[in-house]
């Protein structure tokens, strides 16, 4: 880590990666140098995203972090020291499999070290995906990143993305069992069947409480920003809640204030006014 700033004026910086502080996939250079310049200052900067740990493409952590809440909240790092990795309990997982091939669904395993998915639906995703500019080089990343993986009966995993699927989201959710609780994709052309599915007790607050605990800080000492419905919990938690402008309402109504997006490199903004550089 790096050397710490007076303990009145230090901070632990959480950020989601997604509509935050990357757009599909692409850092601003811009926030890149704001998370340098606030770590040089004493400050602590963690990724806190639904991503899991194996989707964290070379591109959005080039600029250097402290650790990592990833999942959602189910896997927690710091300076290498891991604090949390929950998974999918074994007859849990194999329900969860089952529900999901009788829906029909595209999906994602994701475990902190590797994200698994058929080989079919790695392919269902490229063709969907740009294919020119930094848009598509981000998404690119995305699925060079996915293990294609035939049987996934073996699979350890901490959360499910699903890209399509006969049925709602929330339909699979409840077929899988109340253990389990859902987020529906807020892209529209994924299908009904989209969205996020993650252990009920699981939100990204968890891991960031696990990560305050360890560093012997207090809740007033947190920063974290976020644009999405699991942002919530931890925009409620930290002493300073930055909803990106634009992002999910429950996002915005339970912030403090709100930054700029990824394109209009909103975090660096947020970061000098917060004194953070």
């Amino acid at each position: 880590m790096t050397s710490p700033a007076p303990a009145s004026s230090r901070r632990a910086i959480f950020l989601d990666v997604d509509g935050t502080y990357a757009h599909h996939g692409i850092v601003p250079e811009a926030h890149a140098d704001a998370v340098r310049a606030a770590r040089a200052a004493g400050h602590l900067v963690l990724l806190c995203t639904g991503r899991p740990v194996s989707l964290l493409t070379d591109r959005i952590i080039a600029a250097g972090f402290d650790g990592y809440v990833a999942g959602a909240g189910a896997y927690a790092v710091v300076d290498g020291e891991v604090l949390l990795d929950t998974r999918f309990p074994g007859d849990l997982s194999a329900r969860a499999l089952r529900v999901l091939a009788d829906a029909g669904a595209l999906f994602l395993l994701e475990g902190p070290h590797a994200t698994h998915a058929h080989p079919a639906t790695v392919d269902a995703m490229a063709t969907h995906l740009p294919q020119r500019g930094e848009e598509g080089a981000g998404r690119r990343d995305l699925t060079a990143a996915i293990t294609r993986t035939e049987d996934l009966a073996g699979v350890s995993f901490g959360k499910i993305t699903t890209f399509h699927a006969e049925v709602p989201v929330g339909a699979i959710a409840d077929a899988i069992g109340p253990e389990v609780a859902v987020i529906p994709s807020s892209i529209p052309d994924l299908g009904p069947g989209a969205g996020e599915i993650f252990l009920a007790h699981v939100h990204k607050a968890v891991g960031v409480a696990a990560v305050v605990e360890r560093l012997g800080l207090a809740r007033e000492h947190v920063i974290a920003f976020g644009d999405g419905l699991n942002d919530v919990e931890m925009l409620e938690y930290a002493g300073i809640g930055v909803a990106i402008e634009g992002g999910d309402d429950a996002a915005l109504a339970v912030a403090d204030r709100t930054a700029a997006g990824p394109r209009q490199s909103g975090l660096a903004k947020a970061f000098a006014e917060l004194g953070l550089l």
